[in-house]
């Protein structure tokens, strides 16, 4: 049963409020809020022995003394709260927080916690957090992700309350699904695990509470994950013959020669159109690795086959990039190629859905347009989806509904390493494409500061001045649209009308319309733009071959899998393209992952040490993929459980399995995720 937090003591509504904005809804929502990390209070030190000043937070505790309310101007006041003990004394110190003065008392035995420092011929303690009484020594204190106007107090009482409660009603909890493989990780009964990844003695009993809850939390994600891929299953599928005449003319008249890679992933997808079941395969590869070739390969298979085929694509310029390539790819074969977008009205519009029922429209192109009630198809085979990441798990089931148990092929420029594979995409068969096409020549990286700009600005007007386009991508000032679009803004006006004053300049950001973003766009692509400024919002898969630079002004900024997709706008030709990173001086972190960029030029790489460095959550958007967030599990320390939880799962269903039981049980721990854990 899903309890309101407001069940629990001490939950009122503004709380409540707060706690929403941190996705907190129920009390299972409370008890999955895991800690980020935990304090370490074992130890009370004597005042007088702290080391100063103190790398750590230390806990001590004494008796209050004095208690002074300072105001040294209008707009400051200074809480300074004086705690001692046999060994020495103390100031606790809190700015423009003088409701606190209420809570201390003379006499009053007090415990901190924080850092300690010398100042004032005092040591002192900023903004420590106290409790009253003195703390045993023993345990570790967690530390909650937080929102504004919720404290680290609100959370623990919170959360202390609410074990206490799943104490008292037992149905508090998700269920687990009892499996023999689960028995190896059951190191303690269930609310113990989560007492223990709350309010942990040990670190060890902490680690192990994570491991069981974390196989828990896997087990039932690659359930749900597996049947889905099963339901997808039962259906019949379009079993097509071994290739035909339109195929091989496609690949006769290609200008280049397919890489072993592309083979590969043709001979997966012909396989599996060949089969008994739909299709449900991914194909991932870097930025021109050549997916759209093997998709156009794909499509002729399906009509060859006497079936029809539709490619959805995420903005209208990528349509119309992939309607070009493919009037190119099929020129002079014996099909109709058509292309739908918002854009395509009146007379035009209603001749393509007419021929598209009638089914002389065999390929059909296009935007979000391809899911209108009205876009009716003679009979679908083949669903192909770019960038499937951009869609919705509900519009990319909209388009699949137009057929009878369709093939389904998913493309991502976004490369994911296996671990995450496994976990995202657990009920599809992937196909991965490494090489690039043959000519295609590494784009030259160098991570640069600050002292190079001038350098810089003269290196992209020299390209400029040989015919060649250059982007400048905008620093990622904070998590603000409105903040990013002003920095944009100033750096647009100022190279516009100073340092690239004689050059065509163009702007694009996240809060232009999509009609003003695709004009800008397609002023780019056809030339008449010599340099685009742009926040982070450059279209993925934007296909510009003319475009030889590319600056990342603020590099730091921007994690591993963003900067490669960013370079990736770059070298998508012959023509030797270079990356600038620019940046200023940063973490080790910061240099290590740059670095990288300047080193490694594989995505599936740059994948893995992405990972690495910034962990596994919502790294790859979980959502976007109809997932919910890992909480207990890490991808990167929990492979090993993930296999295990994997072939659990697949056993589990091999043998007789009530659907209804575990369709209830996938209900509760995933909540308002479970459709698009189930429904693709």
């Amino acid at each position: 049963m899903d309890f309101s937090i407001r069940e629990i003591k001490g939950i009122g509504l503004r709380k409540e409020k707060l706690f929403a904005r941190l996705g907190i809804m129920t009390i299972a929502d409370l008890l999955q809020y895991f800690p980020r990390e935990y304090e370490d209070r074992n130890h009370v030190l004597p005042i007088g022995q702290v080391e100063i000043p103190s790398d750590t937070p230390v806990l001590i505790c004494g008796k209050v003394g004095t208690i002074q309310e300072v105001r040294p101007r209008r707009s400051m006041t200074i809480l300074k709260v004086v705690i001692s003990d046999n060994s020495g004394s103390a100031e606790l110190i809190w700015f423009n927080q003088p409701y606190r003065k209420r809570f201390f008392s003379k006499g009053q035995i007090l415990s901190a916690f924080g850092k300690m420092e010398w100042a004032y011929g005092h040591r002192q303690m900023n903004a420590p957090e106290v409790e009253n009484g003195l703390v045993q020594p023993g345990g570790f204190v967690p530390v909650y992700g937080l929102t504004e106007g919720l404290y680290q107090a609100d959370v623990r009482n919170a959360m202390r309350e609410a074990l206490h409660f799943a104490a008292e009603h037992g149905d508090v909890l998700p269920d687990s699904i009892p499996t023999d493989e689960y028995a190896q990780y059951r190191y303690m009964p269930n609310l113990a695990a989560y007492e223990n990844m709350h309010f942990p003695q040990h670190m060890k009993q902490q680690e192990q509470a994570r491991k069981q809850l974390a196989f828990a939390e896997l087990f039932d994600m690659q359930l749900g994950l597996l049947l889905r891929r099963q339901h997808a299953r039962m259906a019949a599928g379009i079993k097509c013959g071994p290739n035909g005449s339109l195929l091989r003319q496609l690949v006769h008249q290609l200008p280049f020669t397919l890489t072993k890679g592309q083979i590969k992933a043709f001979l997966d997808i012909q396989n599996d159109m060949e089969g008994e079941v739909p299709m449900q395969r991914l194909i991932q590869g870097d930025v021109g690795s050549g997916k759209t070739v093997v998709a156009a390969m794909a499509l002729a298979k399906i009509v060859e086959n006497g079936y029809q085929g539709a490619l959805m694509a995420p903005t209208e310029i990528l349509a119309v990039q992939h309607y070009e390539e493919f009037c190119r790819l099929f020129k002079g074969c014996p099909l109709r190629v058509a292309l739908l977008t918002g854009r395509t009205t009146g007379k035009e519009r209603a001749v393509i859905l007419q021929e598209l029922k009638e089914g002389t429209v065999q390929i059909l192109i296009g935007t979000h347009a391809l899911i209108q009630e009205d876009v009716d198809f003679f009979d679908l085979g083949l669903v192909v989806t770019d960038e499937q990441h951009r869609f919705g798990v509900k519009q990319r089931a909209a388009l699949q509904n137009k057929g009878r148990s369709p093939h389904t092929l998913y493309m991502t420029a976004t490369p994911i390493p296996r671990t995450l594979t496994l976990s995202i995409y657990g009920d599809l068969d992937v196909s991965s494409i490494h090489e690039m096409p043959p000519g295609r020549k590494i784009v030259k990286t160098y991570a640069v500061g600050e002292a190079m700009r001038k350098r810089i600005y003269r290196f992209l007007e020299k390209n400029m001045a040989q015919g060649r386009q250059c982007y400048i991508v905008c620093p990622l000032v904070e998590e603000s649209e409105t903040v990013d679009l002003q920095a944009a803004t100033a750096l647009y006006e100022q190279l516009r009308t100073t340092v690239f004053s004689n050059r065509s300049c163009g702007l694009v950001h996240g809060r232009m319309s999509g009609k003003d973003k695709e004009a800008v766009m397609e002023a780019f692509q056809k030339g008449d733009i010599q340099l685009l400024v742009a926040t982070s919002v450059i279209e993925v898969g934007v296909n510009v071959p003319n475009a030889a630079v590319i600056l990342v002004d603020g590099a730091e900024r921007f994690g591993l899998a963003q900067l490669h997709q960013l370079r990736g706008r770059v070298g998508r030709s012959n023509i030797q393209s270079y990356c600038i990173l620019l940046s200023a001086k940063g973490s080790e972190e910061t240099k290590q992952r740059l670095h990288w960029m300047e080193t490694i030029h594989d995505g599936f790489i740059l994948a893995e040490k992405d990972l690495l460095l910034r962990g596994s959550g919502h790294l790859f958007g979980y959502v976007q993929h109809g997932l919910p967030d890992l909480k207990a599990a890490d991808i990167i320390r929990d492979v090993s459980i993930l296999m295990n939880a994997r072939e659990s799962a697949a056993a589990f269903l091999q043998s007789p399995v009530d659907e209804e039981y575990v369709l209830r049980i996938l209900k509760r721990r995933f909540g308002r995720h479970f459709d698009g854990l189930l429904n693709n």
